[in-house]
Order: structure tokens, then sequence, then C-alpha cells
């Protein structure tokens, strides 16, 4: 097992706390650019939680 793997599945015992990170990375990423990018970094939240959510 690779350590994507064991991260992937580390990701899934925690998925609430997986998930409440990355909305705030993604706000604290829309906060310091200034809401200029605020789509791109919605959709990047996005893939992110379905590729660990998987």
């Amino acid at each position: 097992m690779g350590l994507f793997d064991k991260a992937k599945d580390l990701a899934g015992e925690n998925a609430d706390k997986v998930d409440d990170a990355l909305d705030k990375a993604g706000e604290m990423a829309d906060d310091k650019t200034g809401g200029k990018y605020t789509d791109e970094i919605e959709t990047a939240v996005e893939k992110a939680k379905d590729v660990l959510g998987d």
C-alpha cells in the first residue's frame, strides 16, 4: 500500500474533518486573492473532496 492509498484511507475515516479543512483552505485562498478566483477555488475544493471521498 502506497502513501497515497494510506492518505485516502485516513481521509475516509475522517471525512467530516477533511471536508471542513478543505472548505477552510478554500476560504483562505479566496480571501488572499480578494475573491478574484472564487469559481476556480470552489472547483478545486470540490475536486479534492471527490478524490479523497472515493
